[in-house]
């Protein structure tokens, strides 16, 4: 199983944005910082969720947990909804791929065990900032 930690952030509502997303698996570690287009928030969070399920499905993982400090993103992705309809696409995208995997799971976790994460999305925010994004 690979545990998959995952962070958005941004800086503004929108703002420069990026996204944190830290796998592992056994012994191996992989670490990601992608600067994103000027978003919200929670926009960055359903993003870097987004990112590293492709990253998971790349690197050819069957069973996937993801740990995300976003209650937004983990109550919508359990509940299959979020109210929100500018969020639909990105959550339909994101059930999508995770269906795609043998199990994938997401659970909320403190911000305090998120902390690799949170470094790669401030990271990306700055690259972002520097104008580079994807």
């Amino acid at each position: 199983m690979a545990t998959l930690y995952i962070d958005g952030a941004s800086a503004g509502s929108p703002g420069p944005s990026g996204a944190g997303i830290f796998m592992k698996q056994g012994g191996k570690q992989w670490r990601h910082s992608v600067p994103l287009h000027p978003m919200t928030n929670n926009e960055a969070e359903f993003h870097a969720c987004l990112l590293g399920l492709s990253l998971a499905q790349e690197e050819g993982f069957n069973v996937v947990s993801i740990c995300s400090d976003s209650q937004v993103l983990v109550d919508a992705v359990e509940k299959r909804f979020i109210k929100n309809k500018s969020f639909r696409p990105l959550l339909e995208e994101i059930l999508t791929i995770m269906d795609q995997f043998e199990a994938c799971f997401i659970k909320w976790i403190p911000t305090k065990e998120n902390r690799e994460a949170d470094v790669l999305a401030k990271k990306a925010v700055q690259k972002a900032r520097n104008g580079t994004s994807v």
